[in-house]
């Protein structure tokens, strides 16, 4: 299987050619193969989910309003996006990064981090949460990625689908979105992690999922690299608000 058209088919069919795939996470490696990056976006159709920016600080990732005054309800748009430290980096779209990186500092496990969180109670679109993990603590680097999703015969209740992929090849990246594309109500993400590109450097990253996401719909995205060997990350921000 050739693995980078794969990527490249699913980065022009579910991001470029797609007006809404919602919030998004990428965990692979760089081209170089020398570090790792993790990517992720928020998009928005209100004004409040587009009254938004992204701020990063020493390796954390956060969401906070641009315009204060106009702030309606911050319960599922201000969160850390993502968290790093003692050889891990969380990566979600919403406060399960806080979560997942608490259980995993306390000697738990991403799975049973999120064994306590669901899908988020927006109804009717029951968004998704998803998230990410590159855990660098073992003698090999191990990724997890996670989807709680509301189950289609009941919205109460939630499904959720674990995934523990093998590192990608150099260049490459798995992600997922919230959404599989625009609707009323929104259609959740199906499937399992998507293969995408993470070419260039990760400005050149940046740049390339910027420019793929709707110019309407895209309020901030960020690439983070992280060293081959672990350390703290390097961020790489830009807002539709600067």
């Amino acid at each position: 299987m050739d693995l980078g058209a794969l990527a490249k088919d699913s980065f022009a069919q579910h991001l470029v050619r797609n007006p809404y795939p919602g919030r998004g996470l990428v965990i692979g490696r760089d081209g170089s193969g020398e570090g790792w990056i993790q990517v992720y976006w928020i998009m928005g159709r209100s004004a409040n989910s587009r009254n938004r920016r992204f701020v990063a600080e020493n390796g954390t990732l956060r969401t906070e309003p641009f315009d204060l005054v106009a702030l309606e309800d911050p319960s599922l748009i201000i969160y850390e996006a993502m968290l790093e430290g003692q050889g891990v980096h969380v990566v979600s779209n919403g406060d399960q990064t806080r979560t997942v990186f608490d259980a995993l500092t306390r000697g738990g496990s991403f799975e049973s981090a999120l064994e306590t969180r669901e899908r988020e109670p927006d109804a009717p679109n029951y968004t998704p949460r998803i998230s990410g993990l590159l855990d660098l603590r073992g003698a090999e680097p191990a990724l997890a990625l996670s989807l709680l999703r509301a189950n289609p015969a009941d919205p109460a209740r939630t499904d959720r689908h674990c995934f523990r992929p093998a590192p990608p090849p150099a260049g490459l990246g798995l992600g997922l979105t919230t959404y599989q594309g625009d609707g009323a109500p929104l259609p959740p993400f199906q499937g399992e992690p998507l293969w995408l590109p993470l070419e260039g450097d990760p400005e050149q990253i940046l740049a390339g999922y910027w420019d793929a996401l709707d110019s309407h719909n895209r309020v901030s995205l960020a690439v983070k690299r992280i060293p081959r060997e672990g350390g703290q990350g390097t961020l790489w921000v830009r807002n539709h608000h600067a």
